[in-house]
């Protein structure tokens, strides 16, 4: 993914699919480097990683 998309995706009222490693995550932020990003997964756990957002999938 490309940082104009992650920033669309951010902005969007959408709920847009993405996946990092095959699993189901939420976009946090994109980190002030402008190549990686802050991710959670979807569901009860709230632990954060932060990814290179070329990692990431639009479902």
């Amino acid at each position: 993914m490309d940082v104009k998309r992650v920033k669309q995706i951010l902005s969007s009222p959408a709920d847009i699919e993405v996946t990092y490693n095959g699993a189901s995550v939420w976009i946090d932020q994109l980190n002030e480097d402008g190549r990686t990003a802050t991710v959670h997964l979807r569901g009860p756990l709230e632990e954060r990683t932060i990814v290179d957002i070329t990692e990431l999938k639009e479902e």
